[in-house]
């Protein structure tokens, strides 16, 4: 009943949802029932690109809740993506113990080579899961939190905001380059061996963190599709269509932009933390600017203020990405640029958009025909 009325009216929204359900079903079948001499054999290193796409997917949700109904446009959704990755990267480095290159059972291979004599202040605490789950949560969602209070408060908006949101990640790309900061500089973190006692590279594993991403995909859904339906998602829509006339009604509008930024940043953060285990590594190229512009394009495609439009443009982009990066890997940054002026110009509303401007016209015509 809670799920029925979160998604009432969300014709879209049921339907990627359904869709996700019937993935999660199917994809554990196709891979660990189906013998691999059967054509419908599904190989792991395909479960965990999928699992990548609904890690991606889960991100663009994120981008959307600020973006498409606060009217936030975020350049720097990637660093709380990244800092999320890195809580998980550190839990998982402390899971190898003596099984590292050096076979030093309390530092990091990274730390060892470094001449490291002891593991420093903030690696305390990550050698236990529950921990590390809450330093996911916690460190993207206390710097969405101070940075949204300061900017927000100082009624920085528009291009103004996205400048700076940018610089924040630049800013923590070229810190996480450094050696000294203690989280493996422009290697990164990598070399994952197990998490909670089981393997990474085992096909159960794999699957039950693939699972996990889909399920985090709908959980996700669903918290954005219920604060949006809730009497802020409707304050906040207030804010993003007329900011000063809702301000001038009473509404402290600093204090939802700070709730709902740093929300977003959180489901970011769980994000990144799917992300690391699947891929096998986190450094800081993922906090590079470009990562974020890239959230940003696959949110318009899919369509803005829509949500299950975000899903739609991670994945399909990311697909793209994959296939043509393969084939024509120089000219991919290109394409997807020309892809994002295309949109732009000749469907602003997405392929969500799309869709639903194709069933208005045809409902326009019956009714016309009748």
């Amino acid at each position: 009943m809670f799920i029925t009325r979160i998604l009432h009216n969300d014709r879209g929204g049921q339907i990627m949802l359904a869709v996700l359900a019937v993935v999660l079903v199917l994809v554990p079948v196709l891979n660990l029932l189906v013998p691999e001499g059967n054509f419908l054999h599904m190989p792991t290193y395909l479960v965990t690109l999928l699992g990548k796409y609904l890690t991606y997917a889960l991100l663009a949700i994120a981008v959307d809740l600020v973006w498409g109904y606060l009217g936030i446009l975020s350049l720097g959704h990637g660093a709380f993506f990244a800092l999320g990755g890195y809580a998980m990267g550190m839990y998982l480095m402390r899971q190898i113990g003596d099984r590292g290159v050096y076979g030093n059972p309390n530092l990091p291979d990274f730390m060892v080579f470094l001449n490291w004599k002891e593991m420093p202040w903030f690696w305390q605490g990550f050698d236990m899961f529950w921990f590390a789950m809450l330093m996911v949560l916690l460190v993207p969602g206390v710097l969405a939190f101070v940075f949204g209070w300061l900017a927000f408060r100082s009624r920085v908006t528009g291009v103004y905001l996205s400048i700076i949101t940018q610089a924040l990640t630049y800013a923590l790309l070229l810190a996480f380059f450094r050696n000294e900061m203690g989280f493996g500089g422009n290697n990164g973190l990598t070399d994952f061996k197990d998490i909670l006692g089981f393997s990474l590279q085992s096909d159960n594993t794999r699957m039950t963190l693939f699972v996990l991403s889909g399920l985090a995909l709908a959980g996700g859904y669903l918290l954005c599709r219920f604060i949006i339906n809730s009497k802020l998602g409707r304050i906040v829509v207030a804010i993003r269509d007329a900011e000063s006339r809702t301000r001038f009604v009473g509404y402290r509008v600093e204090h939802y932009k700070v709730w709902v930024f740093t929300v977003s940043a959180m489901l970011a953060g769980v994000a990144g933390a799917l992300y690391v285990p699947q891929v096998g590594i986190i450094n800081p190229g993922e906090f590079s600017p470009l990562n974020s512009i890239e959230i940003v394009i696959w949110v318009a495609i899919g369509g803005r203020a829509t949500l299950y439009g975000a899903v739609i443009g991670a994945i399909l982009v990311n697909y793209a990405k994959t296939v043509f990066t393969g084939l024509m890997p120089e000219s991919w940054i290109f394409m997807l640029g020309a892809l994002f002026v295309l949109v732009t110009l000749y469907l602003p509303q997405g392929l969500a958009g799309l869709v639903q401007n194709l069933k208005d016209s045809r409902w326009f015509h019956k009714r016309v025909q009748a």
